[in-house]
């Protein structure tokens, strides 16, 4: 194989009129919600890696790097119908990352508001993107059973969490109060 032959084109320009393809070979429209949840999950994925471009420490870089492949995975899983790769495996691995990180945070008696430091704040922002996936899967799971592993589904639910709790974890090791909702009344 020649150099030459082995460059891919970016630009293929079979997209032009509205629809995309599929890893199996069929052809979708871009307004198909198989093709919503892959761009919000790729949204995701870009956000984990901003967060992941900061200086964060060795063990949540670790640990988000296992879920952007498992990300990827999922996209793989939506981009040829009727594919699992996600396994349950995969759904303990999340739990047990966000219950190792939960036993080193004190415990919670309120609310905490977005932010403090800014990998925490990104963190909380990744966090709200999950959600927003877990949404788009849910709604694609209803209008199709078979479009979504209820285990990727349930990963993307558990990342959420795994998130929040990390985000709590970077403002104590940098020692950055957290803000309390403060109900009003």
């Amino acid at each position: 194989m020649t150099e030459k032959t082995r460059i891919n084109r970016v630009i293929t320009r079979t997209g032009d009129k509205g629809d995309t393809g599929l890893a199996d070979g069929s052809r979708v429209s871009k307004a198909h919600p198989r093709i919503h949840a892959l761009g919000e999950l790729d949204e995701l994925n870009s956000a984990l890696g901003v967060l992941r471009a900061r200086s964060l420490d060795a063990d949540l870089d670790r640990a988000l790097d296992g879920i952007q492949q498992r990300l990827f995975d999922i996209g793989g899983e939506l981009a040829v119908p009727g594919r699992a790769v996600i396994d349950d495996h995969d759904l303990v691995e999340v739990e047990s990352q966000a219950d190792m990180i939960n036993a080193e945070l004190p415990p919670l008696k309120e609310f905490v508001l977005p932010g403090g430091h800014p990998d925490a704040a990104w963190c909380h922002h990744c966090r709200t993107v999950a959600r927003r996936v877990e949404r788009v899967l849910v709604s694609l799971h209803d209008t199709d059973e078979d479009a979504v592993n209820p285990v990727s589904q349930a990963l993307v639910n558990r990342l959420s969490d795994l998130l929040f709790v990390m985000a709590r974890l970077i403002n104590l090791r940098h020692e950055h109060p957290e803000t309390l909702w403060q109900p009003k009344g």
